[in-house]
């Protein structure tokens, strides 16, 4: 009796192994039935949107002083883009910052000292257009302000692309139809048909200058300093091959 049940316990042991053997050995198979190709997509473009701030500053012993002054100033600012052709719904004047400021000295007995002098205003704006080559050429000689006695201090112009969401999405078919030319021809190079796409992944937006030495980053580029851009994605795919 034991020695039946033993050849049954072992016929149903090698069955076991038998079965878990094949089944391990088709799915390694099976693996192999894929191609695994990385899809590229990459475009140049040139922004269509500007953004450009600046600031201008007036100090004066008296609030009052102070507030006049940088209301003078606001109007020739305000003026003076306006006629340069700037629309007044693409202009836009911040709050006031006001500080307090003081003239720290020491005595003769080395004593720290501080004194108060006045109020210093900073009036921020900024100009944010379509117009970009117009934007650009005014934020080159805005030395024209200074030299009417505006204290006036002046960022580079930010730029940036108002169809950036359609763009992505081009580029994404555009990668995944990358991926799949490149899955066709490894899969007739080794005598195979391409099936149909299992999975894929998209990798990360890189947006840099164009001709510029920008590093990608981990979690995606985006230039604005640049006019002229390149956008760069890739899709990762995985393909069944018959």
């Amino acid at each position: 009796m034991k020695n039946s049940l033993w050849s049954i316990f072992l016929g149903l042991a090698i069955i076991l192994s038998t079965y878990i053997a094949a089944y391990a050995f088709m799915n390694r198979y099976k693996s192999t039935e894929n191609i695994h190709v990385k899809g590229l997509s990459q475009r140049n473009f040139t922004s269509d949107l500007i953004v450009w701030n600046a600031s201008f500053t007036r100090t004066a012993p008296t609030l009052q002083q102070a507030y006049r002054q940088i209301a003078r100033d606001r109007n020739i600012v305000k003026k003076y883009l306006t006629k340069n052709g700037i629309k007044p719904k693409d202009l836009t004047f911040m709050a006031i910052d006001t500080k307090e400021k003081y003239h720290s000295y020491y005595d003769d007995k080395d004593n720290y000292h501080q004194e108060f002098v006045g109020y210093s205003l900073t009036q921020d704006f900024r100009v944010q257009s379509k117009d970009v080559e117009k934007v650009e050429n005014i934020s080159r000689k805005i030395s024209e302000l200074i030299d009417q006695g505006i204290y006036l201090t002046s960022q580079a112009p930010k730029y940036f692309y108002t169809k950036l969401d359609e763009l992505k999405i081009e580029m994404i078919a555009e990668a995944t139809e990358n991926a799949r030319i490149r899955a066709e021809q490894i899969a007739q190079k080794s005598g195979a048909r391409l099936g149909k796409l299992q999975n894929a992944t998209l990798g990360i937006f890189q947006i840099t200058g164009q001709y510029s030495d920008e590093d990608y980053t981990w979690g995606g580029a985006f230039n604005t300093s640049s006019k002229e851009k390149t956008a760069t994605v890739t899709v990762t795919a995985n393909f069944k091959v018959r």
